[in-house]
This record gives structure tokens, C-alpha cells and sequence, in this order.
């Protein structure tokens, strides 16, 4: 079926294994959300805290509203949890950034860039909700840029954060980008379940770096 330009085209054995992925990564979610905000609660700051909340929440956001798209029936109502989808999806990134940026919150060019990921966000989200179905190489390009934005921060964040934490950090963005190829790749089959087993072990990997960097927090901060 096609509605305004945009085909859905998986069989039912596609559709079962994309249910698997994103149920997987769902429960997890939900189950490392749960235990950070204890962590956080226990060894980081107020402003850590509140920033390990902003993350946990995009994260959760983002992949619910994924497995309510993907498994949804194709119709109108489909059509437009598209577009809550794919704005989630700038969300995520941002909300991901989140606790490395707070940790230099201090430093102007980190709360800047802070800044500047949530207005990037913003702006996606708001361009995927008024052109649904278009400009889907520069929302690409635009999830791409922001992603791997944190090069600029390398530097001011590897005197506040562990190499272990930076590490992942890099190692998520890579699974991302990775996934990236499968996402554009529609005639491969089960290539929407492969695309969203990346984003499950990208999010997994930055889930962890967001874990050790909540945990190293110095209570100042």
C-alpha cells in the first residue's frame, strides 16, 4: 500500500522479526531506565540527575513510538505516527547528548552546544511534522550532523568524562551510522528489522556510556 509517496511493503515473516527487535529493545529500555534514574539518584547531582531523566525519557520515547509505527497496520493512523517516528528520532539524539553536555555545563562552548543540539532537534522534528514524506535525504543528513557533532566537544569532554565513557560514545555513533546503510537499503528483505537491530545496539552502547558517565559524576556537577 502506498499513501502519499511512502510504501510499506514488509511480509508477515518481516513484521514478526522487527516485532522481536523492537519488543527487545523496548523491555530493555524500560528496565535500564529504571535503574539509571536509581543510579543517578544515588551518585549524581541534581543537574546530573535531571539530565539522566531527559535522556531516559527520549529513549523511551523514541523506541516506544517506533514499535507503535513499525507494527502498526498500514492506514492513515500509520501514515501519521510516521511523523511522530521520525521527530522522535531527533529527540533521541539530543537527549542522548545530554548528560556528556551537562557535565561541562559550565564551559560556554559545551552549554552552547547543548544549546544548539535541542534547537537542531527542534528544527528536524518541526520540518518531519509540516513535510511528512519529503526531504527525507536532507532529515538524514540532519540525523547524520548531529550525531556526530560531538567531534567538536572531544576535546572539552575528555578532561570531564572517563575514556571508557568516550569510547562508547564513539562505538554507538559507528553502530548508527552503520545501520544508516540498512535503512536506505529497501529492497533488501528484513532490512527494516536489521536497521532497528542497530539502533537497539547503538542505543544499548550509548546507554552504557551515559551509565558510566552518571556514575563518575562528581557530586558538584
Amino acid at each position: 500500500m502506498e499513501i502519499e509517496g511512502i510504501k510499506w511493503r514488509y511480509d508477515r515473516h518481516e513484521l514478526i522479526a522487527d516485532g522481536i527487535v523492537h519488543g527487545v529493545g523496548v523491555v530493555l529500555a524500560l528496565v535500564g531506565v529504571t535503574a539509571l534514574v536509581f543510579y543517578a539518584a544515588v551518585f549524581a547531582s541534581g543537574g546530573q540527575f535531571a539530565a539522566a531523566l531527559v535522556y531516559g525519557t527520549g529513549l523511551i520515547l523514541s523506541l516506544g513510538i517506533s514499535f507503535a509505527y513499525n507494527l502498526w497496520p498500514v492506514s492513515k493512523v500509520k501514515w501519521h505516527l510516521r511523523r511522530f517516528d521520525h521527530a522522535a528520532i531527533y529527540v533521541l539524539i539530543a537527549a542522548t547528548y545530554t548528560p556528556f553536555l551537562q557535565r561541562g555545563i559550565d564551559d560556554p562552548f559545551l552549554a552552547a552546544m547543548l544549546a544548539g543540539i535541542w534547537i537542531a532537534a527542534g528544527a528536524g522534528a518541526t520540518l518531519k511534522f509540516l513535510f511528512p514524506g519529503r526531504y527525507d535525504r536532507l532529515a538524514i543528513g540532519l540525523y547524520l550532523a548531529m550525531g556526530w557533532s560531538g567531534v567538536m566537544a572531544a576535546g572539552p569532554l575528555a578532561t570531564r568524562l572517563p575514556a571508557a565513557t568516550l569510547a562508547l560514545i564513539v562505538v554507538g555513533g559507528v553502530l548508527y551510522s552503520v545501520g544508516v546503510v540498512f535503512h536506505v537499503w529497501e529492497r533488501l528483505r528484513f532490512q527494516n528489522a536489521i536497521w532497528h537491530g542497530f539502533v537497539v545496539a547503538a542505543a544499548a552502547v550509548h546507554y552504557s556510556a551515559v551509565l558510566s558517565s552518571v556514575v563518575s559524576a562528581p557530586a558538584g556537577l
